[in-house]
């Protein structure tokens, strides 16, 4: 990413400017870095052995261009819409308004299952509490931090990320000591686990790529957060710069402890950071990393309900959505947009107790595809709006690097994960199940623009 000293436009709305450039970089660390690494990482193993780490890279490679693509964007545009907008300013007010309102549906759907597994975790360690108690006492209190300002919300989740980040250094420092044998009296395994790299050959990375790619879903909120900061041109660039090198560390960092300690087919996979810590011998391992996993689907959960009620707040400015959801509170919070947010994850939350493992995995079914869905929207955005400035000889604050290349090769690299997905009967199901409520979204949304444009185009008596 280049920076150039033009100054972006500022946000259009009313919502405050108050987040830091720190805020919004570890935001954009802490989304991505979620139970998806602290638990997931292992079914990825699992799939592929050593290998997974090329799934990692590929996947990791797809997020640094989207990053790059949205980052240039945001800084052009700052707008808590983001990608629903550039979208809309690419590809019409329908694509623009479905991407959004996907997004928002992907987000509330989470806001419960995040609510109920932290939930869920801690009762396994604290069996106290009951978990449907604990997951609406999560309901409660992420939404009174999100109704008190974006600034405090900025500072939750820079010390929630803060914690994710020093218990993933300090488990990499512990990796290292024990494939180095560095432990005392603790044997090492040493490197052999990569002398079988790939045990399930092609096919095994094919399907870890599938599993992984989800674990960086999150990254994106950081467009979203754009709108909020001072300098947005400073602060994006920034923060994409920090968060892309960080991430690749942190992720390829674990996964590669947790291939060469952990072999296809332990039980360690299960928690594969308990898993290795247990076998470097490190008392109560596994209810501390029982502990960070419920750290960080909270700190995800707090994130979600932001994104949520941003995305709603700028559909509702667009006139995509209601227009009380756009009304703003005193310290310039979108309360109404908060509200309906979460209290779709409350009901989400409260059916799920009900009727347990009925509600969530139909819902995350339908939305379980979503980030591919964005990431694709917003790389082709990108190429469309790019060529529109250049054609054009506008000055963009922020331009990606290696343009138009870099974008296409993105779009190259998600055509072959979807290819992947619909070769496997289950993704492939939950990936139909994506583009069946991307339609029925973009139906809705073509529908209320034809709707709005013939009540525009009536005679007023």
């Amino acid at each position: 990413m280049t920076t150039k000293s033009i100054a972006a436009p500022a946000p259009t709305s009313g919502l405050g400017h108050s987040l830091k450039p720190r805020q919004l970089t570890m935001m954009g660390l802490g989304s991505a870095i979620g139970a998806g690494l602290f638990l997931g990482s292992g079914a990825g193993v699992q799939a592929a052995g050593p290998a997974v780490l090329i799934s990692y890279l590929v996947a990791g490679t797809l997020i640094i261009l989207v990053m790059w693509a949205l980052g240039e964007m945001a800084a052009a545009n700052p707008n808590s819409g983001a990608f629903s907008v550039y979208a809309e300013k690419a590809l019409g007010k329908t694509a623009g308004g479905t991407i959004g309102w996907l997004w928002w549906l992907q987000l509330v759907v989470v806001i419960a299952a995040e609510a109920i597994g932290a939930a869920g975790l801690l009762f396994s360690i604290w069996p106290v509490i009951p978990v449907w108690v604990l997951a609406l006492v999560f309901m409660v209190v992420f939404t009174g931090i999100n109704l008190v300002g974006v600034r405090n919300f900025g500072e939750f989740e820079f010390w929630f990320a803060i914690l994710k980040v020093a218990a993933i250094v300090i488990f990499l420092l512990i990796g290292a000591a024990l494939l180095f044998g560095w432990l005392p009296n603790v044997p090492t395994p040493g490197f052999s686990a990569f002398g079988d790299f790939a045990p399930n050959g092609i096919g095994g990375i094919a399907a870890a790529l599938f599993v992984v790619i989800f674990a960086f879903g999150g990254t994106e909120i950081v467009s979203v957060a754009a709108a909020e900061t001072e300098n947005p041109a400073h602060s994006v660039g920034k923060a994409i710069r920090t968060v892309v090198w960080r991430i690749l560390v942190f992720y390829i960092g674990s996964v590669f402890v947790i291939a060469a300690v952990l072999p296809v087919g332990s039980e360690g996979l299960k928690s594969p950071f308990a898993g290795v810590l247990d076998l470097a011998g490190i008392p109560g391992a596994g209810a501390a990393i029982t502990l960070v996993a419920v750290v960080a689907l909270l700190s995800a959960l707090n994130a979600n309900l932001y994104g949520a009620s941003r995305m709603v707040f700028s559909l509702s400015e667009r006139g995509e959505a209601p227009r009380f959801l756009s009304r703003l509170s005193g310290s310039k919070v979108p309360v109404a947009a908060v509200g309906i947010s979460v209290a779709f994850g409350f009901i989400a939350t409260v059916l799920e107790l009900l009727f347990p493992e009925k509600i969530l995995p139909a819902l995350l079914n339908l939305v379980g595809s979503t980030c591919l869905v964005v990431w694709g929207t917003a790389l082709v955005s990108q190429f469309i709006l790019r060529r529109r400035a250049d054609k054009e000889g506008t000055e963009l604050p922020l331009r990606m690097k290696g343009f138009p290349f870099l974008t296409i090769l993105g779009l190259i690299l998600l055509g072959l994960i979807l290819v992947v997905g619909f070769a496997n009967p289950e993704s492939a199901g939950q990936l139909i199940g994506t583009f069946i409520l991307i339609l029925a979204i973009a139906a809705g949304c073509f529908i209320n623009a034809k709707a709005k444009a013939s009540r525009q185009s009536m005679p007023v008596e």
